[in-house]
């Protein structure tokens, strides 16, 4: 789910810019095997000179041919530069499956409406959601610019009227408000639907 978006975050880490794809790899330690048309033939003939003159690496997606020309120094420079590659994205991935983000993914839009649906949770499942709510609120809201929440039950409950600037008073509000909801076990068939139409109605909400 939202994730700074990659390209983004391939950026901000160099990993473009440092040409680590396999493509800009293999151009900067070799070359490609050319074919070309023989007239007299009447197809296409790939050259022989570099036959055994150099190491050769064939790509599986497209077939083509690369001779490999760098000395050991630039392969070794590439392996460092892909093991640093590999351990920025072991983090990244450590990061977003971590915490809040395990659960709701990472909240990217700047104006949002959480819609509360507990359905027939158990007490102790109950408490639980707004444990993991409370999280997102302390970490993710947190860093957006709005937020509402509302709860869909048989009588529709909102946190606020509209969407609230954020702030540590307001996220903090919030999560007392969270907290002071009651458990309840019967809600009507048709509160969620009321709850996501009720958000919507927020012309400022983006998510």
């Amino acid at each position: 789910q939202s994730l700074v978006s990659s390209s983004k975050w391939l950026q901000r880490y160099g990993l473009k810019r440092n040409k680590l794809s396999l493509s800009q790899i293999l151009s900067q330690i070799g070359f490609q095997h050319r074919k070309d048309y023989v007239t007299t033939l009447g197809k296409p003939v790939a050259s022989r000179y570099a036959d055994g003159l150099f190491p050769q690496y064939k790509r599986a997606q497209d077939g083509s041919v690369y001779n490999l020309t760098a000395k050991k120094e630039l392969i070794l420079h590439f392996v460092d530069c892909l093991m640093g590659a590999i351990e920025l994205y072991k983090q990244r991935m450590e990061w977003l499956t971590s915490e809040s983000r395990q659960i709701f993914g990472v909240i990217q839009e700047q104006c949002i409406v959480i819609v509360l649906d507990f359905g027939t949770a158990a007490p102790t499942e109950f408490d639980l959601c707004r444990d993991a709510l409370s999280m997102v609120l302390v970490e993710q809201v947190i860093q957006i610019c709005r937020f509402n929440l509302i709860r869909a039950a048989q009588d529709l409950m909102k946190w606020q009227q509209k969407c609230t600037p954020v702030s540590e008073r307001t996220v903090k509000s919030a999560v007392r408000w969270l907290w002071k909801l009651e458990h309840m076990t019967a809600v009507s068939h048709t509160s969620s639907a009321e709850a996501l139409l009720e958000a919507m109605a927020d012309e400022a909400v983006s998510s």
